[in-house]
């Protein structure tokens, strides 16, 4: 029923030339000619229009998908197979393209209109919605069998750590303590699993930070949402083009970055041979600045940093990297999930020198039968807390 339509508006209409408002009217139109008025209903005729609208103009049946606010995550597996995180659930979707080429209309609209491209030479695709959702594309031969589309949507409304502590995914002791680092400028990272919350936990995290201070945050998607900093550069990586040129890596922005008289610098995630240029800044003068990566666990994180160094082509001997990481990074907080939905903090650690040949960690906040809890173990460096002073601790 909706094919017709839709050919017949190919057959008899250049689309493009049509606004929003003309494009419906003519839908409209054609669906009641087809179809005869006096058979249908006005909920049924609203619903065709705008069904055929989203095909032609949105993203077809996933514009409902990304209305509803309690959907984080859409996951097409193939055009007929589609699953959903909503309200931190893992389901499969009743919905469904009708055929594999009109799933392809959608990832070549979404594509197009950020401005990227997608084919055969250039098969995997990071961008984003005009809305903020992070998209990433998968073409075939890469995909088995179909093109695989992954949507991450983030909540309209800020999540802010007053948030965090109401959900319990934080605790009010390890929030002040979080704020009185990030005040005194520690360098913070933040580790977990996929999905366990790190850049909404950074985004929480930058609301601590003066807002006379000039911040650049450097990402692959960008996806942060950092207010109350009117002193603010976004920068964002690119892919190279079909031809293989244009790339702008993390490592690329992080340099540019050193040269723009950043107070801080936000990395948005840490994959590879950048984090020794992450790393460095940090050492080198621009205290408070904050990143994330992908791991398991705290001792976890400190082992991938080294990896990514090492295979970075720094050429630099593991004792050497090993005492990098201890001498940049002050505080590590860790993420993960509680059974299938909730996710916290499950630890915050110092990063206290090195013992021997291992980077030592001194756990100072440690989640217990349900609660983030202090291990009793004090804060060892407190030279930026002598040096930036003891600001207020707010109550949340």
């Amino acid at each position: 029923m909706y094919e017709a339509v839709r050919k017949e508006l190919y057959e008899t209409e250049r689309l493009s030339a049509l606004s929003d408002d003309e494009l419906r009217q003519k839908i409209d139109r054609i669906f009641v000619r087809q179809n005869g008025a006096k058979y249908l209903t006005v909920e049924d005729r609203v619903a065709a229009v705008n069904q055929i609208f989203s095909q032609l103009r949105g993203l077809g049946i996933l514009d409902g998908l990304l209305r509803d606010d309690t959907v984080s995550e859409i996951m097409i597996n193939r055009f007929d197979r589609i699953f959903v995180e909503q309200n931190g659930m893992v389901r499969r979707s009743e919905l469904r393209f009708e055929r594999e080429r009109d799933l392809e209309d959608i990832i070549e609209r979404i594509v197009r209109n950020s401005g990227k491209e997608i084919n055969q030479a250039n098969p995997i695709v990071d961008t984003r919605l005009p809305g903020g959702e992070r998209v990433n594309v998968v073409l075939p031969p890469i995909s088995i069998g179909s093109p695989v589309v992954t949507i991450r949507r983030f909540p309209k409304e800020r999540i802010t750590m007053e948030r965090l502590i109401s959900l319990g995914s934080i605790s009010e002791e390890a929030a002040r303590f979080l704020r009185q680092m990030v005040c005194a400028r520690y360098n913070i990272f933040i580790s977990g699993g996929t999905s366990s919350g790190k850049t909404t936990f950074l985004n929480a995290l930058s609301d601590f930070i003066p807002p006379e201070e000039r911040i650049i945050t450097i990402e692959d998607s960008a996806e942060l949402q950092i207010t109350g900093i009117p002193n603010l550069i976004r920068m964002e990586a690119r892919n190279s083009n079909t031809t293989g040129a244009g790339a702008i890596t993390i490592q690329n922005l992080i340099r540019t970055s050193l040269r723009m008289r950043p107070d801080r610098i936000i990395v948005g995630e840490v994959r590879g041979a950048e984090a020794l240029d992450m790393l460095n800044a940090m050492n080198t003068g621009h205290d408070g600045s904050l990143s994330t990566g992908h791991a398991n666990s705290s001792r976890d994180m400190l082992r991938r940093l080294e990896t990514m160094v090492m295979q970075g082509g720094s050429g630099l001997p593991l004792p050497a990297v090993r005492r990098n990481v201890a001498s940049s990074i002050d505080i590590l907080v860790h993420l993960g999930k509680i059974g299938s939905r909730k996710r916290a903090v499950l630890e915050i650690c110092e990063i206290a020198g090195m013992q021997g040949e291992e980077i030592a960690l001194n756990l100072l906040f440690q989640r217990r039968e349900g609660r983030l809890l202090p291990t009793g173990s004090e804060l060892r460096n407190r030279e930026k807390l002598d040096l930036y002073g003891e600001r207020h601790e707010p109550s949340f």
